[in-house]
C-alpha cells in the first residue's frame, strides 16, 4: 500500500523549517513518498526544500486557489493508494503511521481516517481542528470529540480507541485515492474550511466510512494560516457550512434546516455585538449574501438520489453546550 504524504504550502517557509524534520523522522518507511504542493509562495519556500530537502517532491501550482483548489490541483499528480493531507503546522509522532495503515489494510470499506490531534502548544489537550473526531448537529454545526466549540478537554486517554466518526478535519486527513477522485476531490467552492466535511458527507452519502485512530497522534499549531480571530474565517465557516447542508440533506429537509440556520446565525451575530466584535457580525451577514449568490450553484452540486442517512448524532448542539451547559462530548 504506497501512501503520499502530501503538505500543501503557501508562503510557509518557517512552517517548513520547524515541522518537515518531525516527519521525514516519523515517516521513514519504503512504501511512503514525502511531497510539499506549493500553492504559488511569494517567499523562498521550493528553494529552501530544494536545498534542504532534495528526496522531497515538489508540485508547484499555478495559483494560490486555497486548500480546496491546492490540493485538487496536486492530486492529480500524485500517484498513490492512500493520500496523507497533512497541514504545514503538523508535528507527527513516532509510528503515527502504523495504526492508520493497519486500518486501511484491514478494513478495506473504510475510505477516510483522522488520526488523534493534539495542541502543539500544550500536548496535554486536543486541538480545536479536529480533536478526536469530528461530528456536526442536526443544524450543520461541527463538533468534536475533545472540543465543543472553544471548549477543550485534556488528553486523559479517554479518546484512544478507533471509531467511526461523520468527519475527519483537514489538518490531517488520510484518503484512499479513489474515493477521493471518484468524488471529485474538495468542492472548490469554499476556497478553505469545513470542504473536508463536505467530502466527508459526500462518502457518507455513498455509503462509505470515516474513521478516527486513537492510537495514532500528531500535534496541530492551528490558525498558523488564519488565525481563529480573523473575521474572513468566521465568513468562510459560517457560509461554508450552509453550502454543506444544501448540498448533502435530503431535499424534503433543506427549508426548515436552512431556515433554523438563520436565525441561530442571527443570535450568533447578536452574540458578536455583545463582545464587541462587529467584524464578525458583519462577517456573519457577509457569508449569508455570499450563500444566497451560490444557491443555486449549490443546489445544482447535489447528486440527485434522496439521501436519509442519519448525519448528527445531536439535535443542537448550541443548545446542548450554552443552555444546557454539556461542554464535553461524553454529557451529549
Amino acid at each position: 500500500m504506497k501512501i503520499a504524504i502530501v503538505i500543501l504550502n503557501w508562503n510557509g517557509k518557517k512552517l517548513l523549517e520547524k515541522f518537515l524534520p518531525s516527519i521525514i523522522k516519523h515517516s521513514n518507511l519504503p512504501s511512503v513518498e514525502i511531497i510539499v504542493a506549493d500553492n504559488a509562495s511569494s517567499d523562498d519556500s521550493v528553494q529552501f526544500i530544494q536545498e534542504n530537502y532534495p528526496k522531497i517532491g515538489i508540485i508547484q501550482n499555478k495559483e494560490n486557489g486555497g486548500f480546496a483548489k491546492g490540493y485538487n490541483d496536486a492530486l492529480k499528480h500524485v500517484n498513490a493508494d492512500i493520500y496523507a493531507l497533512v497541514n504545514s503546522d503538523i508535528e507527527v509522532s513516532e509510528n503515527w503511521l502504523d495504526s492508520v495503515i493497519k486500518t486501511f489494510e484491514d478494513e478495506v470499506d473504510t475510505a477516510i481516517i483522522q488520526p488523534k490531534i493534539l495542541d502543539y502548544k500544550d500536548k496535554s489537550k486536543f486541538e480545536y481542528a479536529g480533536a478526536a473526531g469530528g461530528f456536526i448537529d442536526k443544524y450543520g454545526y461541527p463538533f468534536c470529540r475533545g472540543r465543543i466549540f472553544s471548549e477543550l478537554e485534556a488528553d486523559n486517554q479517554q479518546y484512544n480507541e478507533t471509531i467511526e466518526i461523520f468527519w475527519a478535519s483537514g489538518a490531517c486527513f488520510f484518503i484512499r485515492s479513489n474515493v477521493f477522485h471518484e468524488l471529485n476531490g474538495f468542492d472548490e467552492s469554499y476556497f478553505a474550511h469545513q470542504e473536508e466535511i463536505d467530502l466527508c458527507w459526500r462518502a457518507k452519502n455513498k455509503g462509505r466510512i470515516i474513521k478516527y485512530v486513537g492510537l495514532s497522534t500528531v500535534y496541530h499549531v492551528g490558525g498558523a494560516t488564519l488565525q481563529e480571530i480573523n473575521p474572513k474565517k468566521t465568513f468562510l465557516n459560517f457560509r461554508n457550512s450552509l453550502f454543506s447542508i444544501v448540498k448533502n440533506v435530503p431535499k424534503n429537509k433543506i427549508i426548515s434546516i436552512i431556515f433554523s440556520r438563520l436565525l441561530l446565525d442571527g443570535i450568533a451575530g447578536i452574540k458578536y455585538l455583545a463582545e464587541l466584535k462587529p467584524k464578525h457580525t458583519i462577517a456573519i451577514i457577509k457569508a449569508h449574501f455570499s450563500f444566497y449568490r451560490h444557491l443555486p450553484e449549490m443546489l445544482n452540486k447535489r447528486n440527485g438520489k434522496e439521501q436519509e442517512i442519519i448525519y448528527y448524532n445531536t439535535d443542537s448542539i448550541v443548545w446542548s453546550f450554552y443552555v444546557l451547559g454539556k461542554k464535553k462530548y461524553k454529557d451529549l
